[in-house]
């Protein structure tokens, strides 16, 4: 299963994503282009010193990003699903497969429309009350990515509430550093 955030425009919520990323041994994909610099102190610091553990992939576009996809397993149309708070099957009323790549669009606009026109049926949301516009990015993502592992049979980590720090948590590693990037 991979994470992938379209856009994202605030910092902090691509640390959480991050951060989810390293706690759940995910791949994270970020779509050009950021609202922010992979060298921002507030990305660093909402991903704590679990840097390390992430698997950081920078794609350059959303066509990219699809043909980076397309060259592993079963094809993009088949894994994608589309997160957006305007329609779509529930979250907890769709089936998820261990190879689905979730993808959330940007804060202030979301996914592009043409992405979602184009697969109408992939599309998933969370359900809310009438009145509010959305929930926060980082916070769907993170009940989303749990959902979609379980749903998915996807064995969850089993640490049993214990910690132990990664032997590279105190050394000062920018998210910038764990990127590779992919143009096509």
């Amino acid at each position: 299963m991979d994470l992938v955030f379209v856009h994202p425009e605030i910092p902090h919520n691509s640390g959480c994503a991050a951060r989810l990323s390293a706690a759940l041994g995910l791949r994270l994909h970020l779509v050009e282009p950021l609202g922010f610099s992979l060298e921002d102190r507030y990305l660093k610091r909402a991903g704590l010193d679990y840097w390390p553990m992430v698997d950081l992939v920078v794609h350059r576009s959303v066509e990219a990003l699809r043909a980076h996809f397309e060259r592993e397993g079963r094809p993009f149309a088949q894994r994608a699903r589309l997160f957006s708070a305007r329609g779509g099957t529930s979250l907890f009323a769709t089936q998820f497969a261990p190879d689905d790549i979730l993808l959330f669009g940007s804060e202030s606009k979301g996914l592009p429309p043409a992405l979602l026109e184009e697969l109408p049926d992939r599309r998933v949301y969370v359900p809310i009350r009438a009145g509010v516009r959305s929930l926060n990015l980082a916070n769907v993502a993170c009940l989303s990515v749990y959902t979609a592992m379980v749903s998915a049979g996807l064995p969850l980590p089993d640490n049993q509430g214990q910690y132990a720090p990664h032997e590279l948590s105190a050394v000062d590693i920018k998210p910038s550093s764990r990127a590779t990037r992919v143009d096509q």
